[in-house]
């Protein structure tokens, strides 16, 4: 398990959004040659027709306890493929200074899967 990027946010806001391709290790994208080392040759994976669900789940670096759970929006899969979004929730980030994780998991109606790589939020406190 690997960590992505840390993003970094005031504690209490609601913003920034967050845009994230979601693709399929297993799959090249249309032109490429598959390589399991290189994301930029995996297939987007189709948001849209597969009627897919992406959540995010919110939690103090390691802890088991989640305190927060965000539903992503999907973007246009026409022009963005496996591209989707998410907002933070009102109170989401109401939470001390520290540094949480999230994590990325998808429904279709054929199953659940979680992304492996995480991402770390380092939170500061406001003036």
């Amino acid at each position: 398990m690997a960590f992505y990027e840390t993003i970094k946010v005031v504690a209490g806001d609601t913003k920034p959004d967050l845009e994230f391709t979601l693709r399929d290790a297993h799959k090249a994208a249309p032109g490429k040659k598959l390589d399991e080392d290189d994301p930029s040759t995996w297939a987007p994976l189709d948001l849209a027709t597969t009627n897919s669900v992406v959540t995010v789940q919110f939690r103090a670096l390691g802890s088991a306890t989640v305190l927060d759970t965000m539903t992503c929006g999907i973007l246009d899969q026409t022009t963005k493929p496996g591209q989707c979004f998410m907002q933070w929730n009102p109170t989401t980030l109401a939470v001390e200074a520290g540094t949480y994780e999230a994590e990325i998991n998808v429904v279709d109606p054929t199953g659940s899967q979680t992304v492996v790589d995480r991402f770390k939020i380092k939170v500061r406190a406001p003036f």
